[in-house]
């Protein structure tokens, strides 16, 4: 009789284990703080669920500019249709100058110098130091890695605070680290680096606000620093909505100079 339970008891302990093993493999569940030892992959998909997708979005955003020597704030109207279009309007009191990006083209005008650029996107990457698509731009308003998290593979980098991924492939034109909340699995930080050289960019995520079951970023914090010089953009969401349907009025103004890179 003993040995009956004992085998029952063996077999029951069995089965438990293997279904607890089972549920570790499914999810990452969220923690405050990051879990010492996790599945990666399973970390990556977590991350992509968490990712935000959405058909159209429209802000009125507060912008501080800050490069060492002079100091801005701007007033900016977003919008935004996914895959398709990026649309800026700056104001200082009076409208100053607009940006119209898709996936294959670049327009810009300012009204101080009367100035403007009509390409590719070389325009962006130039100011950024970076070679970015039009999906990568789309991804960083939306608080989202720009790298895919479940086609590539990651290394994880111990912090205390953080899940820190880097891709396992590195790119020749720059390479990323990915910081993550535990809790959320939202992303807190991504950083650039461009081998070679002492040029970085890092985009900080401080908040995040969630609207009619959306999450986008509440505030932005970029830094580019070239070697010498740092650039120094904060950006801060006031009003956001999701009209269905979007204008984006650009027509470059006559008797502007074209910019050349």
């Amino acid at each position: 009789m003993k040995k009956n339970i004992s085998l029952r008891s063996l077999f029951t302990l069995f089965v438990m284990s293997m279904f607890v093993l089972s549920c570790k493999s499914v999810a990452v569940l969220p923690t405050k703080e990051p879990l010492a030892k996790v599945d990666v992959k399973l970390l990556g998909k977590e991350i992509d669920k968490a990712s935000t997708r959405i058909k159209t979005f429209r802000a009125r955003v507060k912008a501080e500019y800050k490069d060492g020597k002079q100091q801005h704030q701007l007033s900016l109207n977003l919008r935004m249709e996914s895959n398709k279009t990026l649309w800026l309007s700056a104001s200082i009191l009076v409208p100053i100058a607009k940006l119209l990006i898709t996936p294959t083209r670049v327009g810009f005008y300012e009204k101080f110098q009367k100035t403007y650029y009509d390409g590719d996107l070389s325009f962006i990457n130039e100011q950024l130091g970076t070679t970015f698509s039009f999906s990568d731009l789309q991804n960083v308003l939306l608080g989202n890695p720009i790298t895919d998290m479940t086609s590539v593979g990651f290394d994880r980098i111990d912090h205390p605070q953080y899940y820190v991924l880097v891709p396992k492939t590195e790119n020749d034109q720059f390479r990323p680290t990915y910081f993550f909340d535990p809790n959320t699995f939202r992303l807190k930080e991504q950083r650039f680096i461009v081998p070679g050289s002492s040029q970085s960019l890092s985009i900080k995520y401080p908040k995040f606000q969630k609207m009619e079951g959306k999450t986008l970023p509440k505030e932005i914090e970029i830094s580019v620093f070239d070697g010498s010089n740092l650039v120094q953009i904060r950006l801060d969401f006031i009003r956001t909505d999701f009209p269905k349907n979007l204008t984006v009025p650009f027509t470059i103004p006559n008797g502007y100079k074209k910019l050349s890179l």
